[in-house]
């Protein structure tokens, strides 16, 4: 059976989703669509297709079993039309930067019935599958505090220096981490968060975005966590992901785990699956069959991180504490 694949939004992520398909039996992307008609254009020479600057117009030109949403966090939306199409929608993360506006995404995805599937790859990767395998071993100590960061430079596209558009590094690309601690700590039920801007406003002076964020949660469990961001460092990039069980420490970074025990023992996991080829052949598996069983993130789940990440801007505003 194959596939047949609209994306609405062809710029990097969405190339690093055609190189995936490529390699997926059955995956076949026939249309794209974006507001710049080259990139479009040159989306579909790569795949034999046809080129749209309008989804409401490709979706109702083609006939689609499946819909890839790759945009900027403001530029959601179109994921209704391809629900109410009947296609299965896979939808790059963060899902907005409204909850207001991703909550009738979700309301759309559930009336309609289709499949979803969110990008947050962290979930696929060989390394959080071994930690969420040691979590659920009976007996096993279960992690008490996380410790969260991503720490990088300032990307230079005006639309992620925008609060407005992009909602901040938490949500642009820190809810990659966010999500990977609750996928493996449970849900969050509070937050505090404060946030500055330090330096970059000086080099990008229309930005509104923070380059400092201290966020502080608490789990539905009792356990506690922290997560920080930062985009001062240029080049130097750092991202990931630490646990803390009684007598355990994990560390967590792309398709890597450590473990360090309280004898100073340590032990190391690396390589596994390519996380992106993974998420995507779940995906259209599910799009085959009908079975939901290997996305790990659906729409309704994503939500959750989006209600995290947006109640830690409240904070960061106001000042005070938010109860999810």
């Amino acid at each position: 059976m194959a596939v047949r694949i609209g994306f609405i939004g062809t710029g990097g992520i969405a190339k690093a989703h055609f190189d995936t398909l490529e390699q997926i039996e059955g995956a076949q992307p026939v249309a794209f669509c974006d507001v710049s008609t080259e990139a479009a254009e040159s989306a579909a020479r790569r795949f034999e297709g046809r080129a749209y600057s309008d989804p409401r117009k490709m979706l109702e030109a083609e006939t689609l079993d499946a819909v890839y949403v790759c945009v900027p966090p403001h530029a959601h939306g179109a994921e209704i039309l391809a629900a109410q199409k009947g296609c299965a929608v896979f939808i790059e993360k963060p899902v907005s930067n409204s909850m207001k506006a991703a909550e009738k995404i979700a309301a759309a995805i559930e009336s309609a019935g289709v499949i979803s599937s969110v990008g947050y790859h962290y979930r696929y990767y060989g390394s959080t599958e071994r930690m969420q395998k040691i979590f659920a071993a009976k007996g096993a100590a279960q992690p008490e505090m996380s410790y969260g960061y991503w720490i990088g430079g300032f990307p230079g596209v005006p639309w992620w220096r925008n609060m407005d558009q992009s909602g901040g590094q938490l949500n642009e690309q820190a809810t990659h981490i966010i999500d990977v601690a609750r996928y493996l700590m449970g849900d969050i039920k509070k937050v505090y968060c404060a946030a500055s801007q330090r330096a970059m406003h000086k080099q990008y002076p229309d930005s509104t975005v923070p380059d400092v964020t201290a966020l502080t949660v608490e789990y539905q469990s009792g356990a506690v966590g922290t997560f920080s961001t930062s985009c001062l460092l240029g080049g130097l990039n750092f991202m990931g992901l630490d646990l803390l069980a009684h007598n355990a420490r994990y560390e967590l970074r792309p398709g890597s785990l450590q473990i360090q025990n309280q004898n100073g023992e340590t032990s190391i996991f690396a390589g596994g699956p390519n996380a992106y080829l993974e998420e995507d052949r779940a995906f259209i598996k599910a799009v085959k069959t009908g079975k939901r069983l290997g996305i790990r993130s659906t729409y309704a789940d994503a939500l959750k991180t989006q209600a995290v990440t947006m109640a830690a801007n409240q904070s960061a505003r106001t000042g005070k504490a938010v109860t999810l």
